[in-house]
């Protein structure tokens, strides 16, 4: 229903801009008029009969069931063509030349986003779809709007599911996106920026955003671990630093064989084995992580590897058996998404 309010306030405001709403009321006249003019000259036709036949033929569908047989009638019809016709293509084609422009306008990024909700993702580069698609896997993020601001002309996804800002970060262009009312914004390293100042620009956004909206969950993307200090610095909630964690994998994969074949599959949300939080389960409340790690195994087949605890403190991997888990604790899991933890 409130939707409904709001479509019909745009359309509302849409008629007053484009001076459409003179030709409703145009419409209106000329739909009465006819009404009631037949039926001076076509007696015999009841009130519902007549307005049928002005509608008809105004909109030139002509079904030929009702006709005027008198002069004066034949006459009515033939005003009703000229001037009804033309005042109702001039409103469907202005109409339609306003939607048009509306998606036009969409597409390159022009219009103010009013979804909430949503999942911010700031600047494009070569693994921008990657990253789309690995929250469109997964099963409870699958449901999330997202938002994509990036300086660019147009936007470069086809389809609805995600909309477009254009322009970089700036406290304009964030509140264009909604940024306030976002869950999650994305930081990414700019591939048309110059390699060595990559990161500078990507510090310099995230400090833009939690400038703008301090509450707002950031999480950003770097490629020299010497700048992590300043992305901490500008404030961002999680820093992925690529070149780092592309070492630490490279090593992995050196010194034991095949572990980052298991890494990658529980970081990939479109196969196997994921790893996600969850609530503790009531009935975890107050036992110990050993016992917790076993209950949870045997009966729903998760692996618990860490806890969040509720005070925001550092998150613990695999605590020590005799941890008591509490009832407010996130549980950091292994296993299918969507198997029920609580």
């Amino acid at each position: 229903m409130i939707q409904m309010f709001f479509l019909f306030r745009r359309f509302a405001r849409r008629l007053r801009e484009d001076h459409l709403d003179f030709v409703l009321l145009a419409l209106l006249v000329i739909t009465v008029g006819g009404t009631l003019g037949v039926l001076v000259f076509e007696p015999e036709l009841s009130i519902f009969d007549a307005a049928w036949w002005t509608l008809v033929t105004i909109t030139t569908v002509g079904y030929g069931d009702i006709f005027p047989t008198s002069l004066g009638g034949r006459i009515v019809g033939v005003l009703l063509m000229l001037f009804g016709i033309g005042f109702l293509g001039m409103l469907t084609a202005t109409l339609a030349s306003s939607f048009v422009e509306d998606r036009r306008r969409r597409g390159r990024g022009m219009e103010p986003i009013t979804t909430t909700g949503h999942i911010l993702i700031c600047g494009w580069n070569y693994n921008a779809r990657e990253i789309i698609e690995q929250i469109r896997a997964d099963g409870k993020a699958r449901a999330y709007p997202i938002v994509l601001m990036a300086a660019l002309p147009e936007s470069p996804l086809d389809g609805p599911h995600v909309q477009f800002v254009a322009g970089g970060v700036s406290p304009e262009r964030l509140h264009q996106a909604n940024a306030r009312a976002a869950r999650v914004a994305i930081v990414l390293a700019d591939d048309n920026v110059e390699p060595h100042t990559r990161d500078a620009k990507t510090i310099l956004d995230t400090l833009t955003i939690k400038t703008t909206c301090p509450d707002l969950y950031t999480c950003v993307q770097l490629l020299d671990q010497q700048n992590l200090a300043h992305c901490k610095m500008a404030k961002a909630d999680e820093v992925i630093v690529i070149g780092a964690f592309s070492a630490n994998l490279l090593v992995q994969a050196a010194l034991d064989h095949g572990v980052t074949t298991l890494l990658s599959e529980i970081v990939n949300n479109r196969i196997g084995n994921d790893i996600y939080k969850v609530p503790a389960p009531p009935e975890c409340a107050g036992q110990p992580f050993a016992e917790v790690l076993v209950r949870l195994k045997t009966e729903r087949n998760l692996i618990v590897v860490g806890v969040e605890p509720p005070d925001g403190g550092a998150l613990l991997a695999n605590p020590a058996a005799n941890y008591i888990i509490d009832r407010r604790d996130q549980l950091i899991v292994i296993g299918r998404q969507g198997t029920p933890a609580a």
